[in-house]
């Protein structure tokens, strides 16, 4: 019996929904051998299925990977898109330094968005600019956008859509950031969404079940995954040794240190200290680089 690849877009309790070439979603178990061989099927993984499946029935083959998030948990990941807030909760920089350092290390693609631009006050903006300004001179693509004006949500489509098409995009970032607004305002659907404490300003997980969704618009169509919210985050791969490399506006400085073992903290003739100075790296993304190299310290100790 000839075999179709399909992709997992949801997994709930032992049970999978599987897209399909044809465009159906069937819901599927994992066989047993997975068990027995530690494999756990992830968001995002291509499986083979049977012909003649049908609901309730099984996938029998995992293809191989191209990469892996462990937090979220998904495979085969075009891109990221992590979502902060860029008012109310205020935006965690170290917390989203942290996501970015661990998929770089996994070799996946990230786009930043600051979502509630409307809630900024005018002395605000200017600097939440020039912090966006330094993550776009790191490398990155950042959009600043906002899920509430209509003009801005047409803006805001118009600006992420021609980013998504004919890809798989994981949305990740903190509760209570509007990551299930953004979505449905590129989806057109009408996922749950949350009311942030006033008390603590974290926010209620509209999302418990990471899964992925469709989004039809662009030149081809593309995969949305929404995944529950964070608040901490842990790097798995990273050393005191390794986090200068992590930060790519650091790389092109390593080496031309006067120490070879040069921690970029309080060292003579630092060439990134030096390029601090002078204004050609960011001192919001230096920052975050000592409070990081403290933390892994800590964690090593």
């Amino acid at each position: 019996m000839d075999n179709r690849i399909g992709r997992i877009v949801a997994g709930i309790g032992g049970n999978y929904d599987v897209l399909l070439e044809d465009g159906r979603i069937l819901r599927l178990k994992a066989r047993g051998l997975f068990r027995k061989q530690k494999i756990t099927p992830l968001l995002g993984d291509l499986v083979t299925v049977c012909e003649d499946v049908s609901e309730d029935g099984y996938f029998d083959r995992i293809l191989e990977r191209k990469n892996v998030s462990v937090r979220p948990a998904a495979a085969n990941i075009d891109q990221m898109l992590v979502v902060f807030a860029a008012r109310y909760p205020d935006p965690h920089f170290k917390l989203l330094d942290r996501f970015l350092i661990e998929c770089d290390a996994r070799g996946i693609p990230c786009l930043i968005v600051f979502n509630k631009a409307d809630l900024l006050e005018e002395k605000d903006r200017a600097k939440i600019r020039t912090i966006l300004k330094s993550y776009e001179e790191a490398g990155y693509r950042v959009f600043l956008i906002s899920t509430v004006d209509p003009d801005e949500c047409r803006r805001t489509k118009e600006e992420l859509i021609p980013f998504l098409s004919g890809k798989l995009t994981i949305f990740a970032g903190p509760s209570g950031v509007g990551k299930s607004s953004l979505i449905n305002l590129l989806i057109g659907s009408d996922q749950e969404t949350g009311i942030l404490s006033e008390k603590i300003a974290r926010g209620k997980n509209t999302t418990r079940h990471a899964r992925l969704l469709p989004i039809q618009e662009g030149d081809k169509p593309g995969l949305i995954g929404d995944t529950p919210g964070f608040s901490s985050f842990y790097m798995q791969k990273l050393t005191e040794e390794t986090l200068p490399k992590a930060y790519p506006e650091f790389r092109p400085f390593l080496g031309l240190c006067r120490f070879t073992n040069c921690r970029h903290v309080r060292e003579e003739d630092c060439a990134i200290r030096k390029a601090v100075s002078d204004g050609i790296i960011s001192r919001v993304r230096y920052r975050n680089y000592l409070e990081l190299l403290e933390d892994l310290s800590y964690e090593r100790k």
